[in-house]
């Protein structure tokens, strides 16, 4: 649709441009899924209202919500606006927990996704040229393609690794030089550790710009990331079900937050609770409507992640605060709300301990019980030395989060390391033998 074409530059526009650009596609958007999803026709109708009754962007939230369970209700292809023949790729999440999420997506939505990852990548201070390896997963996972086509389409080389087989990795770093890393910042630390144990120093690497996501991350990770490497490392953020990677993504000049692509994706904050859209600064959990999808549109999805709206910075686009949680990720233990994040800046200050960490709630009798598993360095591995760090950790957790844990410090290489979306949380309450 012609209407889409032309969004190379776009995000410098101004605000009143983008505000113009945001209605006129929020309205197509509402009345392709009305008119094309009996879902979401079923959906307005109950909530009683119309694409029609979209007069300024505060009227959609007027519209019902729509959840990760009606994505899986539909399987498969149950949310698709166009016929099978007009699709150019289907996605889908792994269905670890269930039934996998599946998008689709025409020649035109693969064009307005590369673009808005290239996007992300110039804001990164890639540019035309370089060499960008990609490691993040290929196959049904959104990272690999759509990093991949992002890159090409920013006019560099793409080096296909994907993830695992580390050692691998290294020897293409060092033997094809590449400018630019896009990869999980959990699988980035593995690789720095993959550098230290073939006796090569990663700050001596040609890579200057790391671009992660795909799970949340710390500044504090992101600073051991920096160190490790001597590189810029920007956060990208996306979800499957709003398009892939590259719904928004930090510019390398000022790294203050991710700059949502509005004329592509709105954005709200809304209660968790209530469900109410709540204003710019407030932190709630983030929902996307898309503006420019055909095969699979998508609206007011609840994303689940906790963040707030921030104003523009280098682009007059809002930007997002960096992903503290997850809603359902957050951990409930007797009454305190706990997110890895939070144990993951208590780990990444403490500089006896290697970033890799995970976490294990069980329930052996009444109460609930966390345990937190990290790593010692090295020189700092020895018995009493980690039962020292164990002590110390368990105090630090317990004034941040004003929670009591257990802690398994353990020898180097103790934690298993992911080669993609690292898991932090392992939850055992349910299981019939606990």
């Amino acid at each position: 649709m012609t209407m889409f074409a032309g969004i190379n530059g776009f995000e410098y526009a101004s605000r009143d441009e983008i505000a113009a650009k945001q209605r006129e596609r929020m309205k197509w958007s509402l009345r392709h899924a009305y008119d094309n999803v009996p879902f979401y026709k079923q959906l307005f109708d109950e909530k009683g209202v119309h694409p029609d009754d979209l007069h300024s962007l505060s009227d959609l939230s007027k519209f019902p919500f729509t959840v990760k369970k009606d994505l899986r209700d539909n399987y498969p292809f149950g949310l698709f606006a166009v016929p099978r023949e007009k699709l150019s790729r289907i996605h889908a999440s792994s269905g670890t927990t269930g039934k996998p999420t599946v998008v689709g997506y025409t020649k035109q939505d693969i064009d307005v996704w590369a673009e808005a990852i290239a996007r992300s990548i110039r804001a990164a201070g890639g540019r035309a040229g370089d060499m960008v390896h990609v490691a993040y997963g290929y196959g049904l996972f959104t990272g690999g393609l759509g990093a991949h086509y992002g890159a090409e389409r920013a006019g560099c080389a793409v080096v296909p690794a994907s993830g695992g087989a580390t050692d691998s990795q290294i020897q293409l770093i060092q033997d094809f030089k590449p400018r630019i890393i896009m990869v999980t910042p959990s699988y980035m630390l593995a690789l720095a550790d993959g550098f230290d144990k073939a006796g090569i120093d990663p700050r001596t690497t040609s890579l200057e710009i790391g671009i992660h996501g795909a799970e949340p991350w710390t500044e504090e990770m992101r600073k051991e990331i920096e160190r490790r490497f001597d590189i810029k490392a920007v956060d990208i953020y996306g979800l499957s079900e709003i398009m892939g990677p590259g719904v928004a993504s930090e510019f390398a000049e000022t790294q203050d937050g991710l700059t949502i692509w509005e004329d592509l994706f709105y954005p709200e904050i809304i209660d968790p609770e209530t469900g109410e859209v709540l204003p710019d600064g407030e932190e709630g959990e983030l929902v996307f409507t898309s503006l420019c999808k055909e095969a699979f549109p998508i609206i007011r999805y609840r994303t689940r992640d906790l963040t707030r709206l921030l104003p523009g910075s280098l682009s007059n686009m809002r930007r997002m605060a960096r992903i503290f949680g997850r809603s359902d990720d957050m951990m409930i233990i007797r009454g305190v709300n706990v997110f890895p994040t939070q144990i993951e800046e208590i780990i990444c200050k403490d500089e006896r301990l290697t970033p890799h960490y995970f976490c294990e709630i069980r329930r052996p009798k009444v109460m609930d019980e966390l345990t937190v598993v990290a790593e010692a360095k090295p020189e700092f591995s020895d018995d009493h030395t980690r039962s020292h760090i164990a002590l110390e950790l368990k105090k630090n957790i317990k004034n941040l989060c004003g929670v009591s844990t257990k802690v398994d410090i353990r020898e180097p290489g103790g934690v298993p390391r992911s080669s993609g979306k690292a898991k932090r949380v392992f939850d055992y309450r349910n299981l019939s033998d606990e």
